[in-house]
């Protein structure tokens, strides 16, 4: 065990910073062992062929970047399980914040929620297993997405319905939400180059960028599908691009929301927005 531990440090130093490699060491052995690492390390078990061919196979994936999640094919996110794949955004732990957020506002039963662009189902499903007795709907315009949405509500055993919906286009209107939430795209195309290879490689496009000259896009159109379907009092939650909070503040002042309130994340960035629907 400690020579293959020994191979994936020597094989990935020439690609990643020292500080990462542990953690790509650690999150190999635990996948291909089914056990804690120290425990792994501990008990020094030898591995199949077939084990071992896998993790060479993981360290040259690495090698051209691919994200781990990716090449594993799962992810935890607020501490639930989740299969990623090319389809959809690896979930991001200042998307975890704009959960505990919703959750610390948000303490009454029976609550209906929507959540769209939710790729692989990341926040609906969290929502659905915090939120007392929650209605949990989830649109996104990639069949793929949802697919892999649907899978991971599953494996967390959560009752989502999920819909295919592009909201650039028609939505439905057929029911009343008390929140709505979205993490939308909000990478500017001009922000390709500051970019990790991993992602820039590997993340679906189309969850990520919007023009330069359009870069509320998304958050312009889902806040006027959020006056139409919220109820009275119904609240709307964004993850946003930490560039742009003020911009996101003013726009939704100009569409007569309230309450409307600006959140940073732990690295202190501008990350998350919240505004209130105060008439019929």
């Amino acid at each position: 065990m400690h020579l293959l531990v020994d191979y994936i440090k020597k094989s990935l130093e020439a690609y990643y910073p020292g500080d990462e490699i542990p953690g790509y060491t650690r999150i190999i052995i635990e996948h291909i062992t089914g056990k804690t690492y120290s425990k792994a390390m501990l008990e020094g078990n030898a591995l199949t062929k077939e084990q071992q061919e896998y993790i060479h196979t993981i360290v040259d994936r690495l090698k051209q970047y691919e994200p781990i999640q990716y090449i594993l094919g799962e992810t935890e996110f607020f501490g639930l399980p989740f299969s990623v794949n090319e389809n959809v955004l690896i979930p991001r732990p200042e998307t975890e914040e704009l959960i505990e957020l919703i959750l610390n506002e948000n303490k009454q039963p029976n609550l209906s929620v929507l959540d769209i662009g939710t790729g692989s189902g990341a926040i609906a499903i969290a929502l659905a297993k915090h939120l007392r007795e929650a209605k949990v709907s989830a649109w996104d315009i990639s069949q793929n997405a949802l697919e892999v949405a649907g899978r991971n509500s599953k494996t967390n055993e959560t009752n989502i319905y999920f819909r295919a919906i592009d909201v650039l286009k028609k939505y439905p209107r057929d029911e009343k939400f008390d929140i709505i939430v979205s993490n939308p795209p909000y990478v500017l195309e001009s922000e390709k180059a500051e970019m990790e290879q991993n992602v820039l490689d590997y993340e679906p496009h189309l969850a990520l960028f919007v023009p330069n000259d359009k870069a509320l896009l998304f958050y312009e159109r889902i806040a006027e599908i959020a006056l139409d379907i919220l109820k009275p009092q119904g609240k709307l939650y964004f993850e946003i691009n930490r560039a742009k909070g003020h911009e996101v503040l003013e726009m939704l002042k100009d569409k007569g929301f309230s309450d409307i309130a600006l959140f940073q994340d732990l690295s202190r960035n501008d990350r998350m927005v919240k505004a209130t629907k105060l008439y019929l």
